[in-house]
Parts: C-alpha cells; structure tokens; sequence
C-alpha cells in the first residue's frame, strides 16, 4: 500500500487533523532520516524505538517502514550518510590549500567542526553503540581509512615519504584531531574553537613540518 494509501486509509486511524502531509518521497526520507537523527543521538542505537522514530518525524510506523525495512537499515543510512560528510570535510582540506601548514589546520578544523555539528553526527561515527554489528564497523572503517589515504596522498607528494611512513603520519594527525576534537566537545565552554584547532594544528605542524624536509612550505 502506498504511503499516501496509509495516510489516508483506516490503517492509521488517523483524522485530517494529524495524518502527516503528503511530501514527495525524497523529502519524506529527509525527514525521516532528521527525526532518526535526534533518536539516535539522543539515545544511542540499543535504546531507541522505532515508535518514538515515527512520532517525532510526525507519520505511523508503517510510512516509516515503507522508508527502512528495520531500525538497523535507518540506522545505516544514517552512518553511511555521516560518515561520507566526513570524509568530504577532510578531504576538502586537502585539495582547498597548497600551503601544507594551512591543509594541517584544515585538517584539524574538519574534525572540530564536525564533532560540533548542530546533528551531533559524530556520535555515530565515533560513538556508536553498535560497533560490534559488522556494517557498522565496516562503514566506520571506511571513513577512518578513506581519510587516512587523503592526508597520506599529501604527505607523500610533498614530504618525499614513502607511502607507507605517510601512512602512519597521517594515521597520527586523524587520531589526535579526532580525540583533542570530542575533548574539546565536552569541554566547549572552556576555550574557543579556533583557539583549540590552532593549539592542536600547531603540535601536529611542529611534528610534520618540523620533522620532515616538506617541498612545499
């Protein structure tokens, strides 16, 4: 049954007064997937409900089920979405810059603005309760690893490294800048953002920079 069919019918019980507004179907996963958001955030994965997913997206479960077969499945396409924005972030600062000292505070400030993003996106990418669901952590690896590589490309162009030295310098600069970033976080109102990014940016160039006869200073 179509989801105007549901809105409309007996299966909802619903009265013109509250029965959800027609919307296309893209617009309707949009909202859907915004609603599955503060669920999440708010609860983790274990504790949410799919009927708390509905009612706040304002529709029945069935026009939720038509969307995502399953709370794992909203889940993932809420993962994967975030975990794609992440990568894109990181790998903006890369190629937005041939100052190296400018693409490492770049790449610190990517981190930073995505843990203190309005959504909270970074609980599920860096905070998910269900790390030992194996998509989950596939997905996970995926932005850590894709990430990695874009900072490793750099690192090797311009430091003269070989890829595998790169690597692991660029393994580091994603791991401090994901943990000083969440520390940061839970400490928000005790130092400025661009303060923090350019406290952690100068550790991580002083290392690089510093350490590494880099072609492009």
């Amino acid at each position: 049954m179509s989801e105007t069919a549901i809105q409309h019918g007996g299966l909802t019980g619903q009265t013109p007064a509250n029965r959800a507004a027609r919307l296309p179907r893209n617009a309707r996963r949009a909202q859907l997937l915004s609603a599955a958001q503060d669920v999440f955030a708010a609860n983790g994965y274990h504790a949410a409900a799919m009927d708390e997913i509905a009612e706040r997206a304002g529709v029945s479960k069935p026009v939720l089920y038509q969307h995502f077969p399953g709370k794992l499945e909203l889940y993932m396409a809420l993962l994967e979405m975030h975990v794609d924005e992440l990568i894109e972030r990181v790998t903006d600062a890369m190629e937005s810059t041939s100052d190296n000292k400018l693409r490492v505070r770049n790449a610190v400030s990517a981190y930073f603005d995505f843990v203190d993003g309005e959504s909270q996106a970074y609980r599920l990418v860096f905070e998910s309760d269900l790390r030992g669901e194996p998509a989950v952590q596939a997905s996970i690896d995926r932005g850590t690893d894709a990430c990695v590589r874009a900072i490793t490309a750099t690192i090797t162009a311009d430091a003269g490294l070989d890829e595998e030295r790169a690597s692991l310098l660029a393994v580091g600069l994603v791991g401090i800048s994901q943990v000083a970033a969440r520390s940061w976080l839970s400490n928000k109102g005790s130092m400025a953002k661009d303060d923090a990014v350019g406290l952690i940016s100068t550790l991580a160039w002083k290392g690089i920079g510093g350490g590494f006869p880099l072609q492009n200073p």
